[in-house]
């Protein structure tokens, strides 16, 4: 395993998060516990949960994913050799049955406490929000489209008082950013900044063959801000491991459970992948482990989450670790890129 530090910080942390969505939904608590001590056994010590795992969000099953990562800290007394990182979920349709608050204060310290009870735990290293309160075009929408019906206000400020307080308290060390764009990313260091508040070191964002729009303008901020990215979805929901395309998906897969999952199965994202999957197979490597050593051998990502369903994936995954793109797959990649740049943003 490859290790790096968690940005401004001494925390170190393995180059591949475990990922653990799927965990209390299409894996039960026993296969969570196995995948965590195989990941464990072979280097990886950062975890990435958030309050309303697993998934697709429902009430019956908020939290749950927490629930399981909690009794395997008590059952195994690993806390102290892993990182953990977990999430305050952000308001919308999709997640109303945990709160409409958004991140007011009484929210935040609400989110904290209950994931510290579900994970048995007396601090979480990394708290992350996870998408902002604000309309911008996160999960799937292209391009910035100004919203007039959006009565979010300005509170930034507000939030980071927050966060910083929860800090002072004890309960969580760090907190980052997820699926956030380049203008909030930069107002939340300008508040930082002005209060003298810990500024957010991490921003959880999708990146994969398939999706590079975070090399736009949160790579120059990434870089000269030091906020290191916590990549998601590098295998696209499964789709890079060109399952799909061979027709080798089991029923079970999470595009075959849930319908709601298109964002990574365009045409054109159908396109890019036979493209990718030809150019793995040229040089003798799974389509898999292509695409995840691409995700974290960028200068960027300071780790990369991966999850499974099983352990033969976990395997797979974690075989890239060692995987050294050479310069001309390189630009093999980036010629497909220039082609078909982002077919699922």
């Amino acid at each position: 395993m490859l290790y790096t530090t968690l940005p401004n910080t001494t925390i170190k942390v393995s180059k591949f998060c475990l990922g653990s969505m799927t965990w209390g939904n299409q894996n039960t608590e026993a296969e969570g516990h196995k995948q965590l001590d195989y990941a464990l056994d072979h280097g990886i010590n950062f975890i990435d949960t958030a309050e309303m795992y697993p998934v697709p969000a429902s009430a019956d099953t908020q939290g749950r994913t927490s629930e399981i990562i909690g009794t395997w800290l008590k059952q195994s007394g690993h806390r102290n050799k892993v990182v953990l990182a977990s999430k305050i979920t952000g308001p919308g349709d999709y997640t109303a049955h945990i709160r409409t608050t958004g991140f007011s204060k009484q929210s935040l310290h609400d989110a904290v406490n209950n994931e510290l009870k579900r994970l048995q735990t007396d601090y979480i290293d990394l708290f992350q929000l996870h998408w902002p309160e604000r309309h911008t075009n996160t999960f799937g929408v292209r391009d910035y489209v100004p919203d007039e019906t959006d009565e979010w206000k300005d509170n930034f400020a507000e939030v980071l008082e927050s966060i910083n307080g929860i800090i002072k308290e004890g309960k969580i060390g760090n907190f980052g950013l997820s699926n956030e764009k380049a203008w909030g990313t930069m107002r939340f260091l300008q508040e930082a900044e002005k209060s003298n508040f810990k500024k957010p070191i991490t921003i959880q964002n999708p990146y994969s063959l398939l999706n590079r729009l975070f090399e736009g303008d949160l790579a120059e901020v990434s870089h000269r801000e030091q906020i290191g990215l916590l990549a998601y979805s590098p295998m696209a929901f499964g789709v890079l491991s060109g399952k799909y395309l061979k027709k080798t998906d089991a029923a079970n897969s999470r595009l075959n459970l849930f319908s709601r999952y298109t964002r990574y199965s365009s045409e054109q994202s159908t396109k890019a992948v036979k493209m990718y999957l030809d150019l793995a197979e040229k040089h003798q490597m799974s389509l898999a482990q292509m695409a995840l050593a691409f995700v974290t051998q960028r200068p960027f990502v300071t780790s990369t989450i991966i999850g499974a369903t099983n352990l033969e994936q976990l395997k797979e995954n974690l075989g890239s670790i060692t995987l050294n793109l050479s310069p001309e797959i390189i630009s093999d990649i980036n010629a497909i890129h220039a082609v078909i740049p982002n077919p699922a943003p």
